[in-house]
């Protein structure tokens, strides 16, 4: 109970505090009773829809695509190295591992996803770099496989007379729906909370994820606030801006979305966890 309570306190504060004024919030700080009730943040938040309708949409492309595709090529991977009789399968598990213990670098990527594979300013830039697959994802699926698919029930279904891919789709995915939607879920967030990639690869704003949407405008806030005593028609705006508030609001419109589809993976998250972890 109180694990849960330290989980979920930060986040009714954090919701509060979005539709606190900005002069109650900075005389009094941070309260779960504002002494102010104030609309401002969201408001400033909707002057910018446009923009953040758009940028939504693109995150909400890119989460379930990619974690479709993802889980895709995970578990098709992670299977032939869950078959004892794959030849090499200690070999392809060895270059899965190397891939978590070294990288070429932020600047060979960068490279090679800019002028080998030419995907600068697409959509494929938010999807493709360091999110489609991951190694510790391969060897969690691959544990499950091999700890709770009965290898007797892929034997009678090959004596039945089905081949590799139909005991893949019609036997082990329908088995594997815990650790399928766990690793669906992480990510579905790395998707949904990455800001790296749009930051990296991507400059045209019509590709700006919400992440990227909201840092920007973060950043603009930021900027406004250090050239403030520039001129007299700066300082006038940031005093009618609710800043910290609409940090505050930024914050809950980024995560809302993942909250609220946790609950419907929830079931099959521990459950996944705890089967797909067993060495």
């Amino acid at each position: 109970m109180g694990i849960s309570l330290a989980c979920i306190i930060p986040f009714i504060l954090l919701i509060v505090s979005s539709f606190s004024s900005e002069q109650s919030i900075l005389q009094n700080g941070y309260s779960f009773f504002p002494e102010q009730f104030s609309l401002k943040a969201y408001e400033y938040l909707w002057t910018h829809w446009d923009e953040l309708g758009r940028a939504y949409s693109i995150t909400i492309l890119i989460t379930v695509f990619g974690t479709a595709a993802s889980l895709a090529m995970t578990s098709m991977l992670a299977y032939p190295m869950s078959r004892s009789d794959l030849p090499l399968k200690n070999f392809l598990a060895f270059l899965v591992f190397f891939t978590l213990l070294f990288n070429g670098g932020l600047v060979p990527s960068y490279l090679i996803y800019t002028q080998i594979f030419q995907i600068k300013n697409t959509i494929w830039a938010l999807i493709v770099p360091g999110l489609l697959m991951n190694g510790f994802n391969v060897l969690l699926v691959r544990s499950y496989f091999m700890t709770s698919v009965p290898p007797a029930l892929i034997e009678a279904a090959k004596i039945d007379g089905a081949g590799e891919i139909k005991v893949f789709y019609r036997i082990v995915l329908p088995l594997s729906l815990p650790i399928l939607a766990t690793i669906g879920l992480f990510e579905a967030i790395l998707y949904w909370n990455d800001w790296f990639n749009g930051m990296t690869y991507v400059t045209d704003p019509k590709l700006f994820s919400i992440q990227n949407i909201l840092n920007r405008m973060m950043e603009d806030m930021q900027f406004l606030a250090n050239n403030s005593n520039m001129s007299s028609s700066a300082s006038g705006t940031m005093a009618e801006m609710p800043s910290t508030s609409v940090r505050m609001a930024i914050a809950v419109i980024g995560v809302l979305p993942i909250l609220i589809a946790y609950p419907f993976f929830q079931k099959y998250f521990i459950k996944g966890i705890a089967l797909g972890a067993v060495k």
